[in-house]
């Protein structure tokens, strides 16, 4: 363990926390602990409050209610300059007419630290720009500015990173690529990453814990897998990815429930609904599109028994080089996704085709039926 690591200040923990505008509630009152030394992500639509709760960590925005605390200190009134923590902008924020070894140096230098060379030196190797000391931000790409700008609040040695959707102004590659180089810097550090961001795969690849937040408040806290594969609303089970959710009715609640859906039976285990299951009543079936299997109808007699089955019919397919994606009307939903990769080519699963839509039955979870079906589903205008 680094002398960093020994040194740094525990959990950051929000107690009660609220934020309103007048009558506007941005942040219902919310409780939340980030473990030292996690990385750990708010993720959720614009507006949600992802971005005011990493605010009022900050200090850059007062709280209506409630506290923050840094391990057992209560941080609540400091102001920003005050806080162990240092923030990360999506504009990086970097001073044009200094190179990036002063960039990097400037929190040291404001201190009245004389002798920074070591400390820059080592910054700039953990982000790997040691060749670009003296160059000046203009010089370098927006992924490299970046890692300037984590380098830049890191030399202050903060017990907290916020991170503000950090990697929005990159292209989509390149993105990727620093995803991978932030939790790697995360990890080498060991101290505590707090990032906001609207972008499910980047909390999912970056984050050992997500909070889906919607409407001001955590809809979902824990792993990403877990947040994946087991969702326990519309939202979640919509924003994460896609889920294909089918209506249906609970016919059978002994072992594994057995739920009347699209004018067949399908079972899920007990264990994965998070919905009251009582005979008769409504349930919604969630499955994901890589879960299943496409089977044209005249070969029924292949698929294994236990399966659950759908029959629908192809109205759309796209290749995606990794995956082919079909779109399937069935009596159990008018656009079933179905995400299938591309081991083999596949004959005639074209539009039109009968098919039969199977999968293993451990993979269905069970949503509470009273919920919005479409909460969470991004539209054009979201992703615009």
């Amino acid at each position: 363990m680094t002398q960093q690591q020994q040194t740094a200040g525990g959990d950051v923990r929000l107690a009660g926390i609220s934020k309103t505008y007048g009558s506007f509630t941005a942040v219902q009152p919310l409780d939340l602990t980030v473990p030292q030394g996690s990385f750990f992500a708010l993720l959720g639509a614009s507006g949600c409050g992802k971005t005011t709760t990493l605010r009022m960590i900050a200090g850059l925005e007062e709280a209506t209610t409630g506290t923050v605390f840094l391990g057992e200190k209560d941080i609540t009134d400091l102001p920003p300059y005050k806080r162990p923590v240092n923030t990360v902008f999506q504009s990086y924020a970097l001073f044009p007419h200094l190179d990036i070894t002063e960039n990097v140096a400037f929190g040291l230098r404001r201190r009245g630290i004389k002798s920074v060379k070591k400390q820059v030196d080592d910054m700039l190797e953990l982000v790997e720009l040691g060749d670009f000391a003296r160059r000046k931000p203009h010089q370098l790409s927006g992924g490299q500015q970046q890692r300037v700008a984590v380098a830049r609040a890191l030399i202050n040695h903060p017990q907290v990173l916020l991170l503000d959707e950090p990697l929005g102004a990159l292209d989509l590659k390149l993105r990727r690529q620093m995803q991978l180089e932030l939790k790697r810097i995360q990890t080498e550090v060991g101290i505590t990453f707090v990032h906001v961001t609207h972008d499910q795969e980047e909390a999912m690849t970056m984050a050992d814990t997500v909070a889906v937040m919607n409407g001001g408040r955590v809809e979902q806290l824990g792993a990403p897998a877990d947040l994946y594969e087991n969702p326990r609303t519309t939202f979640v089970a919509n924003f994460l990815g896609t889920s294909n959710l089918i209506e249906g009715e609970v016919v059978s609640t002994g072992g594994d429930l057995v739920v009347a859906a699209g004018g067949g039976r399908l079972t899920l285990p007990r264990e994965r609904c998070s919905a009251p299951t009582t005979s008769g009543g409504r349930l919604l079936l969630g499955i994901r599109p890589e879960k299943i299997s496409l089977a044209h109808a005249d070969d029924a007699e292949s698929i294994a028994a236990g399966r659950n089955r759908v029959t629908g019919r192809i109205v759309d397919s796209s290749f995606i080089g990794v995956s082919t994606q079909y779109v399937v009307e069935s009596p159990a939903g008018k656009a079933l996704q179905v995400y299938e990769q591309n081991v083999d080519r596949r004959t005639g699963l074209l539009p039109g085709a009968e098919v039969i839509l199977h999968w293993n039955p451990a993979h269905t979870f069970g949503l509470d039926a009273d919920q919005d079906i479409d909460a969470g589903v991004e539209s054009v205008e979201d992703a615009a």
